[in-house]
């Protein structure tokens, strides 16, 4: 029996070149710089012009002096020599004032002038709270004022609405009647409808209905201080007949003719302020001029005073 010899081979595997850590560190340094690039651009699209300009002038280098004048060093031209960097005949002067020492006073003096000094301490110091008094007493004054009035225009309103509700006559001019608060006070317009009108046409006196509201508007109105503007206003169309009638006259007469019915039913004349006629100067309806509602009387209880804001009274 032979005995076979048993081989065992040995492979040895190649073993990979150690590269150490060195590329950890550089890789490293990259995300670090790549990470504060991104951080440089996100406060640089976040920061506004006036803080980009501090930044920029905080790491600006500072300037001593930005004169030209002489070497242009630290003093400048300000030496105080003659010779040197500065111009001959500039030398600065000088000038010294001599203090004479005050006389010692007396402690009734001084107690005189402080008391002196206390008083008109005092008085400044009233006449401040004085006048912040009374600015605000003023602007308390206006405010309760504007809200009365303001409350005096709403039930005004509200009782012209009551009684043309009330009145079957009036119920059917509901549309006829306009009322709205403007910067001049409450106003009351008396307005034509298609194929409703408050005046015949090319006359001054008003239908019979017209002048039943119109008495209306007078006793509610008569309730009020408030001074009255009354004012005529008609369409585009022209009116002007052979003696030069036109609408300026015609809305001057149905003004005036408003007044007497106000006249005739108690409103006292010294409440009228302004009668007046502007034919078709005011459209109601700028962007048609034709329509029948520019055709109107505009009734307006003045304010008692103009309304300022806080804030732009001097």
């Amino acid at each position: 029996m032979n005995d076979q010899a048993i081989i065992i081979k040995k492979v040895k595997k190649a073993a990979h070149a150690h590269h150490g850590g060195a590329w950890k560190i550089a890789y490293a340094d990259f995300v670090t710089a790549m990470m504060a690039f991104f951080l440089l651009m996100w406060l640089i699209s976040m920061t506004t012009p006036e803080q980009k300009s501090g930044l920029a002038d905080f790491f600006a280098p500072a300037s001593v002096s930005k004169s030209n004048s002489g070497a242009g060093g630290v003093m400048g031209g300000t030496a105080f020599d003659t010779e040197g960097a500065r111009m001959a005949g500039s030398t600065p002067k000088i000038t010294m004032t001599i203090a004479t020492p005050a006389s010692p006073k007396s402690p009734e003096s001084e107690s005189k002038d402080t008391a002196r000094q206390n008083a008109e301490g005092d008085d400044a110091a009233m006449s401040e709270v004085d006048g912040s008094i009374s600015l605000m007493d003023d602007d308390v004054t206006d405010q309760a004022l504007s809200s009365r009035e303001a409350e005096a225009f709403k039930t005004a309103a509200e009782s012209l609405r009551q009684a043309m509700a009330d009145m079957p006559e009036l119920a059917e001019l509901s549309r006829n009647i306009i009322l709205d608060e403007t910067p001049e006070g409450l106003r009351i317009q008396i307005v034509d409808q298609e194929g409703r009108s408050m005046f015949p046409p090319g006359h001054a006196e008003p239908y019979e209905r017209t002048q039943l509201l119109l008495q209306q508007v007078a006793e509610i109105i008569q309730r009020l201080p408030n001074r009255i503007s009354i004012s005529g206003h008609t369409d585009a169309n022209p009116t002007q007949d052979k003696n030069g009638y036109s609408n300026w006259e015609l809305t001057a007469d149905r003004a005036n003719a408003t007044r007497r019915i106000f006249a005739g039913t108690g409103v006292p004349s010294d409440r009228i302020f302004s009668v007046s006629g502007k034919a078709e100067s005011e459209p109601l309806l700028p962007e048609d001029p034709y329509q029948p509602a520019n055709r109107r009387i505009s009734i307006v209880l003045l304010r008692e005073a103009p309304v300022t804001p806080p804030n732009l009274r001097p």
